[in-house]
């Protein structure tokens, strides 16, 4: 691991913790929330502040830098890129549910460097980078259930996007084999600290089939780095051989994991909205000839 490689994952986990203080400090008091899509996608004034101070420490520390965070987009066009969610789990965050966390993930050409996860709320650090997968500074090693059967899954799907895209009889279907299959089933809300779960060994498996690369960059390094494994899932919207950070859908498993129930329902979802993307591009297709 280069000195420029321990300066960029330092700043990650530096910028997490920089806008923790603030955001704890907010959880369960009165604030002002608005909707960027609809009643499913909130953002508050803390979401907005935490990115802009994540944003100005990170061009401070590492200069030659893009930025992409989930409420201002693109900034800077340098070779070391970071994917940032200030408060991953935003719902949450809002009502007062401690579930939420600070996601800051760096990727040099297609790969992931580091990647740091902040959970405020319980004071847990997860950081994956060459060095490995810490959990506040001490080795963090994945494992998991062997047996889907007594295994922990973490996902949020289906969800209403998920209705109207799979229809609700089948999402709900898919929903009942996941339950009937493992032994837990829990939608707590976030995928980059879902994720950072699996890493550390607490569930064994976490699925979500409508992420952005700000939800799941910083987790891929985290969860590889403890020995997991990251599927990715294109469901039609970008190639197949996509880095993983930039497919909307994903699978993670703890070490030693297998889950051929929970793969071949992602893979259904996945083939199922390839189709009906094609479908729907063909008719514009035909016109524009």
């Amino acid at each position: 691991m280069t000195d420029a490689h321990r300066h960029i994952a330092a700043t990650a986990e530096a910028a997490c913790r920089l806008v923790g203080p603030a955001l704890l400090t907010a959880f369960r008091s009165q604030m002002q929330i608005d909707f960027k899509v609809d009643r499913h996608d909130p953002v508050t004034e803390h979401d907005r502040a935490a990115e802009a101070a994540i944003r100005d420490f990170i061009f401070r520390e590492v200069p030659d830098s893009t930025f992409m965070g989930e409420e201002g987009g693109s900034v800077g066009t340098g070779p070391v890129r970071w994917f940032v969610d200030p408060i991953d789990g935003t719902s949450n965050f809002a009502r007062g549910l401690a579930f939420w966390c600070v996601s800051v993930g760096v990727m040099i050409g297609d790969k992931v460097v580091a990647g740091a996860i902040f959970d405020p709320v319980a004071d847990n650090m997860f950081t994956g980078s060459a060095a490995g997968a810490f959990l506040n500074g001490k080795p963090m090693q994945s494992r998991a259930e062997p047996d889907e059967a007594h295994a922990v899954l973490i996902t949020g799907y289906p969800v209403t996007r998920d209705f109207r895209l799979d229809g609700q009889t089948l999402a709900l279907q898919r929903f009942g084999r996941l339950t009937e299959t493992f032994a837990t089933v829990r939608r707590p809300g976030s995928a980059a600290l879902s994720i950072a779960h699996v890493a550390a060994g607490w569930v064994d498996a976490a699925a979500g089939f409508g992420v952005n690369p700000w939800d799941v960059t910083a987790a891929i390094a985290i969860l590889q780095h403890a020995g997991g494994s990251y599927h990715p899932y294109s469901l039609g919207k970008v190639a197949e051989d996509a880095p993983p950070h930039l497919h909307p859908g994903y699978i993670a498993l703890g070490a030693g994991a297998q889950y051929p129930v929970l793969r071949s329902i992602a893979a259904e979802i996945s083939a199922g909205r390839t189709v009906a993307r094609t479908a729907k591009e063909a008719p514009q297709n035909a016109r524009a000839s």
